[in-house]
């Protein structure tokens, strides 16, 4: 380990907590870097996962006030939320090296879409508003849909906040803004569970992780600080496009 690597983790991680702050998907700027810098795929996931967390509690500071209402719905989503974040971590943990490398590419490509459909589904959102009720048993598949998307988080995560939000519309008939305050709280309810499983693994590039750790915080400061002078949309893109890229060396240079 050199300077320069610890500098590449602490501005990969800068960047992520600024690019979560913003717009998300974070992930797909320092998973790839910390692989780039020579630490195994499932390492560099657990490590990455744990150095970020400490990015989310600027959001979820920043809207403190707007949880008191929320109360009754975060204690009856929370539980499903952590059990899967757990259950995606401990399936992590159980996934040979040369299985998760495989499907690493794939799983970046699969949040880089994730992130594309971002506006879309919050279209969906706003329509969905003004219409019924969800029914109960579309509610008991909604809670499913998302454990299973808890577990993805646990597993991999970028992206969750996407479908986080989505199955929230499908159980809830709300505004966007109140939602807004469920998928905070899920997302890092989520990434929380798994990091602290992760913490005891022994996977975790705890130098690594640290320095990243103040990158991801300091990102997240500056970006919630400057959120209103960038454009989410560009920066959106860009993260997509930057995954999209490292996706397809990550195949080209694999085969």
């Amino acid at each position: 380990m050199t300077f320069l690597s610890f500098l590449l983790a602490f501005l990969a991680a800068f960047a992520a907590g600024l690019i979560n702050a913003v717009a998300g998907g974070g992930t797909l700027v320092s998973f790839p870097v910390l692989m780039a810098l020579g630490l195994p795929p499932v390492a560099a996931n657990v490590t990455n996962t744990v150095a970020l967390c400490p990015g989310y509690f600027g959001g979820i500071f920043a809207q403190r006030k707007d949880f008191s209402g929320q109360k009754k719905r975060l204690f009856a989503i929370l539980p499903l939320s952590i059990l899967g974040g757990i259950a995606g971590g401990l399936i992590l943990l159980n996934t040979r090296e040369k299985a998760f490398n495989g499907i690493v590419p794939y799983l970046i490509l699969l949040a880089c879409l994730l992130l594309a459909i971002q506006v879309p589904v919050k279209k969906w959102m706003q329509l969905r508003s003004s219409k019924t009720h969800s029914t109960s048993i579309k509610r008991i598949g909604a809670a499913l849909l998302l454990f299973l998307a808890s577990v993805y988080g646990g597993y991999f995560g970028a992206g969750v906040s996407v479908i986080v939000i989505a199955i929230l519309g499908l159980i809830y008939d709300d505004s966007l803004t109140s939602l807004n305050v469920l998928k905070q709280a899920i997302s890092f309810s989520i990434n929380i569970s798994a990091a602290i499983y992760f913490s005891f693994s022994g996977k975790v590039d705890w130098i690594f992780a640290l320095v990243m750790m103040l990158g991801a915080v300091i990102g997240g400061l500056m970006g919630g600080r400057f959120a209103s002078r960038i454009k989410p949309g560009v920066l959106r893109w860009i993260v997509i496009i930057v995954g999209c890229i490292a996706a397809l060396i990550y195949l080209i240079t694999e085969t």
